[in-house]
């Protein structure tokens, strides 16, 4: 076995792109790709709806099946379906419905800017 070099070895937080003072699971938001905890995040799953799948939000965090994350803003949202990010992240052939995720992320910022 050969010895492993400075380089191999992981080097405490500097340099990887993770804030490790952050407590709890990290997740990456598939409209900007920026990380954040997962408490700052909402989860949303695919559902099948006939042979198209729906995206329904998961703010309990506990819909069975392949989940991904978004940050709760209009702007995130748009860049993730210009992207066609939700499709990727959530490993689906085809275009999903967003509607009802749009309305809930709608809801949501309104609810936050109001607070």
């Amino acid at each position: 076995m050969r010895p492993r070099r400075e380089a191999d070895r992981i080097s405490g937080g500097r340099g990887r792109g993770v804030d490790f003072s952050v407590v709890g699971p990290t997740r990456t938001c598939v409209g900007c790709r920026k990380r954040a905890p997962a408490s700052s995040l909402i989860r949303f799953v695919a559902a099948a709806c006939g042979d198209s799948f729906l995206l329904k939000a998961d703010p309990s965090r506990r819909l069975p099946g392949r989940g991904a994350h978004l940050h709760p803003d209009p702007a995130c949202f748009a860049l993730a379906e210009r992207r066609r990010a939700f499709g990727r992240a959530l490993r689906l052939a085809g275009v999903p419905d967003t509607g009802s995720l749009a309305e809930h992320i709608r809801a949501v910022s309104v609810a936050a800017r109001n607070d």
